[in-house]
């Protein structure tokens, strides 16, 4: 056991060698990225800019985000927002914007966060120019993994989302196979097959620990306070190859 700088006992996760927020962790370097897409054929189309329609608020009421000019965008401290579709693994685009106008630093700054399954959390947060914990930064698997370099646009201007997610598998209680998730942030792999360790932890210090659910979950995007702005979201269900 370790001592995190605010005297809270927090534990090693092994497989990092670090504890959850380490701030003596090396910082993604820096990576100017190259720009978007539209939604193939055969994909489920979450959000074109025009309604809510695909979405519920997360108290299973109506969303109130603010739809406008082909975007949503977070209304502070009305919550957050669930698809009403459920969905196993899947290939998922969205693109995000940070405030254009800067207020905050830290996690204090352009936060949200797409959550797979409704659990495990890829980090949004502006972090042009504005370090926080590796673990934190934009693209990480929080509080696991920082990505493998920090592509950033501006604030203002919009940012890509690519995942490959594969959920994990359970037999009763017991984990047969952990999560496994690809990003593309802007085009640029920020994680390559990167296992997830189990559901993100917020806040407690305790290690992630796998607990068995159904094979299928919401995607759910985060309202930590901040007026971030999401568009163009689809999925495609990953299916298996046809084998005789």
């Amino acid at each position: 056991m370790t001592k995190a700088p605010d005297d809270k006992p927090k534990y090693i996760i092994p497989q990092t060698g670090y504890f959850a927020h380490d701030p003596d962790r090396p910082q993604p370097p820096i990576v100017t990225p190259g720009v978007a897409q539209s939604a193939p054929s055969d994909a489920t189309v979450l959000f074109d800019g025009k309604d809510l329609s695909a979405w519920r608020g997360s108290k299973q009421d109506e969303p109130t985000w603010k739809v406008e000019d082909g975007y949503m965008e977070v209304v502070p401290k009305t919550g957050g927002i669930v698809t009403r579709e459920e969905f196993g693994d899947i290939q998922l685009h969205l693109e995000f914007a940070s405030p254009a106008e800067v207020q905050g630093q830290g996690q204090g700054r352009g936060n949200s966060g797409v959550f797979m399954m409704g659990t495990y959390e890829i980090q949004v947060l502006d972090n042009f120019e504005n370090p926080t914990y590796p673990d934190g930064t934009v693209g990480a698997i929080y509080s696991q993994w920082p990505p493998l370099v920090n592509g950033i646009r501006k604030p203002g201007e919009w940012n890509t989302y690519d995942v490959l997610w594969e959920v994990p598998l359970f037999e009763g209680p017991k984990l047969l196979k952990p999560a496994f998730i690809t990003v593309l942030f802007n085009g640029i792999v920020i994680h390559n097959h990167t296992q997830i360790l189990g559901p993100t932890v917020i806040g407690t210090g305790d290690l992630p620990c796998y607990k068995a659910h159904p094979p299928v979950g919401p995607i759910s995007l985060q309202d930590h306070g901040n007026p971030v702005r999401f568009r163009n979201i689809w999925v495609r269900r990953i299916g298996a190859y046809d084998l005789v």
